[in-house]
């Protein structure tokens, strides 16, 4: 519905047109690889790959796609997160058409275009997490094992228990559910 409504107000504009559609994060990279938009708008979650990793793939391949995160994610995490990924927009789904459609002419000409409240928040307080503790302590955050985490990643289970450690550690937490639970509400997962 969402992904619907957003096609739909930007089609109205004159001068934007919207060249390919996607409900998950693996179709949505293959959409911008085969299509080359100028700008891609995706959301943070999505199932199969995140909006977050679509961004650093784009970013990795160094296509001249530039991105635009639109989400209901208001948390200077996320938004650090996007911007390190190689986002250069960052709205929230409550912003109005009008600011999505100025967002995307906007970034199109090569400008950065973040919500304010969020780019004041953002540098506030640093994600502490290094990338593999933030894989290792998202698959726990949903219940995996130490070893089916090692299997996943391919890394040895005494690799991921010392990931874990330091991920709680880290966060002050009790374990590692609660540690998940902080990075995820802080928006570093």
């Amino acid at each position: 519905m969402v992904l619907g409504a957003l096609a739909a107000l930007l089609e109205i504009e004159g001068d934007i047109a919207v060249v390919g559609r996607a409900r998950n994060g693996k179709e949505a990279l293959n959409t911008v690889l085969s299509q080359k938009p100028d700008v891609f708008i995706t959301d943070i979650e999505m199932p199969e790959m995140t909006g977050l990793d679509v961004a650093a793939e784009l970013k990795r391949r160094h296509l001249r796609t530039r991105v635009i995160i639109v989400t209901t994610f208001a948390r200077s995490g996320y938004l650090r997160r996007a911007l390190e990924a190689g986002a250069s927009g960052y709205l929230l789904k409550d912003a109005k058409a009008e600011e999505l459609a100025e967002a995307v002419r906007r970034v199109n000409q090569g400008l950065r275009v973040i919500d304010p409240e969020l780019a004041t928040e953002a540098w506030a307080e640093p994600d502490p997490l290094t990338d593999r503790e933030r894989q290792v302590l998202r698959l726990a955050g949903e219940g995996m094992a130490s070893g089916d985490i090692a299997g996943e990643l391919n890394l040895s289970e005494g690799t991921v228990r010392n990931y874990l450690s330091e991920a709680i550690s880290k966060l002050g937490a009790a374990n590692r559910i609660e540690a998940a639970r902080i990075a995820r509400t802080k928006g570093w997962l």
